[in-house]
């Protein structure tokens, strides 16, 4: 695959927005086999389209797209979200007791790269499409990553995050994770 042809983008369509959820359902921790979580990783959330959609419209998702398909994407959570989707609610609770009041910051509420596209450098090219837009408006990128996906925490560590703080929610162990931007 050729990376010239990978764009990076805000998005900005109803249909990408559908892309996006094609892609996570894919990806969804309850659609994986172990092997896959153990060796590509998963996401844990599944966003409806109405909160996809809000969350859009505050602060647009970074995309990449190959031929008019969206083949990754990393989404943008600011802190009005806090209560809305359930299975994040205690993430905004433990940023809260390690980062100073004032921090102006955005959390990237999921990133995912079509198998297809992995290894070609399209996660970085997500984090780095996301900086370049967003260093105008916040400081810093959030995210929290179950510390059973590895390929996750290792990407994550490559692009220059570093822990703030692990905890445990439910039966798992999470890092909750910045970036400075």
């Amino acid at each position: 695959m050729n990376n010239k042809n990978i764009t990076y983008h805000r998005a900005s369509t109803k249909e990408e927005l559908h892309q996006i959820l094609e892609l996570q359902s894919i990806n969804l921790i309850s659609n994986v086999s172990e092997n896959v979580k153990q060796k590509e990783g998963f996401v844990t959330v599944h966003h409806s389209f109405k909160v996809l959609e809000t969350m859009n419209n505050v602060c647009a998702h970074t995309i990449a797209k190959h031929n008019d398909k969206v083949i990754g994407y990393a989404l943008s959570m600011t802190k009005d979200f806090r209560e809305d989707v359930e299975i994040l609610k205690p993430m905004f609770q433990q940023i809260d007791t390690v980062i100073e009041p004032d921090l102006n910051y955005i959390v990237m509420g999921q990133i995912c790269v079509d198998k297809d596209y992995r290894g070609q450098g399209v996660f970085r090219g997500l984090y780095n499409h996301m900086k370049q837009e967003l260093q105008h408006q916040f400081s810093t990128i959030i995210t929290l990553i179950d510390v059973k996906n590895i390929r996750s925490i290792n990407a994550h560590k490559s692009v220059g995050f570093q822990l703030l703080k692990n905890f445990p929610q439910g039966n798992k162990s999470l890092d909750l994770v910045i970036l400075e931007i």
